[in-house]
C-alpha cells in the first residue's frame, strides 16, 4: 500500500489508473476505522481496482463547540488495518494541503442540508459536501462508497453528484451494528461503560417503531411516540431530534408510504450519536431495515 500525502501525486496516480481503463474505487473516511469502514472497503475491493481510502479529519464540518480537536485519531492502527485489507492507496493529506491559504469556495446542497443534522449543526453539511467534492475531483473514482448510518449525508451527496453531473457512482452500503444493536461509529469510543449500555436505547427505539409498523401502524405520530418512550426510559440519553421523513425530500411525513427514513440523534454526556432505519413499501407490504 502506498501512502500519498499530496493532491498532485494522488491526481497523477488516478490519471494513470484511468489511462489503463481500471475501475477506481474511493472510500472517504476521517480515520479511527472500524468494521463499518472495513465493510465499505471490502465492497470497493470486490468491484474496483485500485481502491483508494482517504483519511482526513475535515475541520470544515465541525462547529466551533464540537469535538474536532478530540476526534479520535489512530493513524498507525488505521494504516496497519488498511494494509491487511489489501488497500492500494491511502490518501492522507494535511489540512493545509486540502485548504491552502486563500481557499474561498464552499458547496451547499440547498433544501436538504438545513434539516435534521443541519439544523442541529449549522454549516456541517457545507463542510461535508465541500470536502467530498474535492476528494471526488482529486481521485476521480468510478465509484465512491458511503455508509447508510449517515443517511442524510448520503442523500445530500447523491444530490450533489446528480446536480453537478459528476461521473462517480455513489454507492451507499448498509449500517453495521454491534451484537446489541448499537451502530458502529468512531465516536463510540467516547462512551463510558454506563453510557455504552444506555446507548442501545437508540437501536431499541428504532426496533420499537419497526414492531409497530409490522403490527400495522402507519401514522407517524404514534410511531414517533413509541420511539420517544424507549429513549425516555434511559435517563442518560437526551434526544436531540427524531423524525420520520421522505427518503428523497427529507420532509416529515404524516404517514409512512413509499420509501421513508426514521432519523434520530441523541446525546449521552458530551457524546452525540445518530442512527436511522429505512422503511420500504412494495405493493402495500412494508419492510423496515435497521
Amino acid at each position: 500500500m502506498e501512502i500519498i500525502r499530496t493532491i498532485s501525486w494522488m491526481s497523477q496516480v488516478a490519471r494513470e489508473a484511468h489511462a489503463k481503463e481500471r475501475v477506481v474505487g474511493l472510500v472517504p473516511t476521517m480515520g479511527a476505522l472500524h468494521e463499518g469502514h472495513f465493510s465499505l472497503i471490502r465492497a470497493a475491493k470486490a468491484e474496483c481496482s485500485p481502491v483508494v481510502v482517504s483519511i482526513f479529519v475535515n475541520p470544515k464540518q465541525f462547529g466551533p463547540s464540537e469535538d474536532f480537536q478530540k476526534y479520535p485519531r489512530a493513524f498507525e492502527a488505521d494504516r496497519a488495518a488498511l494494509e491487511n485489507l489489501g488497500v492500494d492507496y491511502l490518501f492522507a493529506p494535511t489540512p493545509a494541503e486540502m485548504y491552502p491559504r486563500g481557499f474561498r469556495t464552499t458547496v451547499t446542497v440547498e433544501g436538504l442540508s438545513e434539516k435534521l443534522e443541519g439544523r442541529s449543526r449549522p454549516g456541517h453539511f457545507q463542510g461535508v459536501t465541500t470536502i467530498v467534492l474535492k476528494l471526488l475531483g482529486i481521485v476521480q473514482p468510478n465509484r465512491a462508497y458511503f455508509g447508510r448510518k449517515d443517511a442524510q449525508q448520503a442523500r445530500i451527496i447523491r444530490q450533489m453528484a446528480s446536480d453537478l453531473n459528476l461521473t462517480t457512482q455513489i454507492v451507499v452500503r448498509p449500517i453495521l451494528r454491534e451484537p446489541d444493536g448499537l451502530a458502529l461509529s468512531s465516536r463510540n469510543v467516547y462512551l463510558n461503560a454506563d453510557q455504552r449500555r444506555a446507548a442501545t436505547a437508540l437501536y431499541r427505539s428504532l426496533e420499537a417503531v419497526r414492531q409497530k409498523i409490522i403490527a400495522g401502524e402507519r401514522s407517524a405520530d404514534p410511531l414517533l411516540a413509541a420511539l420517544r418512550r424507549v429513549i425516555d426510559s434511559e435517563p442518560g440519553v437526551v434526544l436531540d431530534y427524531a423524525e420520520i421523513v421522505d427518503a428523497e425530500t427529507l420532509e416529515p411525513v404524516v404517514s409512512v408510504r413509499g420509501e421513508c427514513l426514521i432519523l434520530l440523534a441523541a446525546k449521552l454526556g458530551k457524546t452525540r450519536l445518530i442512527d436511522n432505519a429505512l422503511i420500504e413499501e412494495n405493493n402495500g407490504a412494508f419492510r423496515v431495515t435497521l
